[in-house]
């Protein structure tokens, strides 16, 4: 990777973070504000060469998820949360 790659990269990760701070704060207080719970979900994903790597995402589903019923989501699945439901939407 040349160096001017990687500026550009840094200087283009920077800028987003600060343009889109005051949005990802006003879904953090609108996913805690919904039902209280933990605002991010953390889960293990397989990357390249099959390596492990931890990501984090906002919660869209109600605490525990996973526990309370299948893997994934059906149709209008109960356990996702309104806010939940207009993020997926977004995406």
């Amino acid at each position: 990777m040349t160096r001017t790659k990687r500026a550009f990269d840094l200087v283009g990760a920077g800028l987003g973070v600060v343009l889109l701070a005051p949005l990802l704060a006003l879904l953090a207080l609108l996913v805690k504000a919904e039902d209280g719970g933990p605002v991010l979900f953390k889960q293990e994903r397989v990357g390249y060469r099959g390596r492990r790597f931890r990501i984090w995402k906002f919660r869209t589903m109600v605490p525990d998820a996973e526990r309370r019923g299948l893997p994934l989501t059906v149709g209008r699945d109960p356990r996702v949360t309104r806010i939940g439901a207009w993020m997926r939407r977004q995406k």
